[in-house]
C-alpha cells in the first residue's frame, strides 16, 4: 500500500480537529493544486499518512487513514477539483520537525524536503517506516504496513 502526507496549517484544521472528527473522518477538501489532486485520485481506502502541521510548527504530528477514495469536493462547484476523505489514526508520541526530517540522511530525497509547499504528496515505505519511528510510534501496529 502506498504513504501520503496531508499538510495543514494548524490555525485552519489542526490534528486535534481531525481527531475530534472520530472514525467518520473528514473530507480533505479545499486543495487546489493539480499534482495533489492527481495523487488523492490514487489514494485508496486504508492506506496511511502523515497530518502535518505547516506555517510555525512544520512538523509530522499524527498518523491518518483514508476512509474514502477520491470523490467530488464538496467546498467546489467545479468537477475537476476531488478530495478523499481522512481520519485520526494514532498522535506521534513527539513531533517530528522539518529540520530533524532534513538532518537525517534516510529522508533526503522525500518530496516534503524537495517540495515542502505541495499539500498532498507521496511517501515512500521506507520514509513512512524512518519518521513512524521518530515519532514514537510503531509503524507495524498501524494497519497496514
Amino acid at each position: 500500500m502506498a504513504h501520503w502526507l496531508f499538510k495543514s496549517e494548524p490555525s485552519v484544521w489542526s490534528w486535534d480537529d481531525q481527531v475530534a472528527k472520530g472514525d467518520a473522518g473528514e473530507e480533505w477538501d479545499g486543495v487546489r493544486n493539480y499534482q495533489a489532486r492527481n495523487f488523492m485520485r490514487e489514494m485508496k481506502e486504508g492506506e496511511l499518512g502523515f497530518f502535518y502541521h505547516s506555517q510555525k510548527e512544520k512538523a509530522v504530528v499524527g498518523v491518518v487513514m483514508v476512509s474514502a477514495e477520491a470523490h467530488p469536493d464538496s467546498t467546489s462547484e467545479d468537477d475537476r477539483w476531488e478530495c478523499v476523505d481522512i481520519r485520526a489514526v494514532a498522535p506521534f508520541k513527539e513531533a517530528v520537525t522539518l529540520d530533524a526530517i532534513k538532518a537525517e540522511e534516510g529522508l533526503a530525497d522525500m518530496v516534503l524536503v524537495k517540495n515542502s509547499r505541495l499539500s498532498v504528496q507521496p511517501v515512500t515505505d521506507a520514509e513512512f517506516r524512518t519518521i513512524c519511528q521518530m515519532g514514537g510510534v510503531t509503524p507495524d501496529d498501524l494497519g497496514d504496513t
